[in-house]
């Protein structure tokens, strides 16, 4: 591709990647301000499981945000066999850890509606 391409991709591939940036450091300071504003009002256990939930929140959607960068820098600017396999291994450890974590959070797959859990229930 042309040299004016991969200049004119690559301002977006890093914009891309400070949002994801940004977005998991800000679901953290969220966690952790909603965290002190609640201390004396919600017990231990409640803190933490709304602390752990909002930042893997945050946590998921800077992800989300990383990969995209990865998938435009690879086909956009690097497309070689190795990057194409890099971005393939990056790709499947931030599905199985983004999966791990929605596991964790929710409590259910992501794939199951809260519906159904409830009828589960019943």
């Amino acid at each position: 591709m042309g040299d004016w391409f991969v200049a004119s991709v690559n301002p977006l591939v890093h914009f891309l990647e400070a949002v994801g940036i940004l977005v998991i450091l800000g679901g953290f300071v969220y966690a952790t301000v909603v965290y002190l504003l609640h201390l004396g009002r919600w017990t231990t256990h409640q803190l933490y499981l709304n602390y752990r939930r909002r930042s893997v929140r945050g946590l998921i959607l800077g992800l989300e945000f990383l990969v995209a960068a990865d998938i435009i820098k690879t086909v956009a600017v690097e497309y070689t066999m190795e990057s194409v396999i890099m971005l393939a291994i990056i790709i499947v450890i931030r599905t199985f850890l983004v999966f791990a974590l929605h596991l964790e959070i929710e409590g259910r797959f992501p794939w199951t509606s809260d519906d159904e859990d409830e009828s589960e229930r019943s």
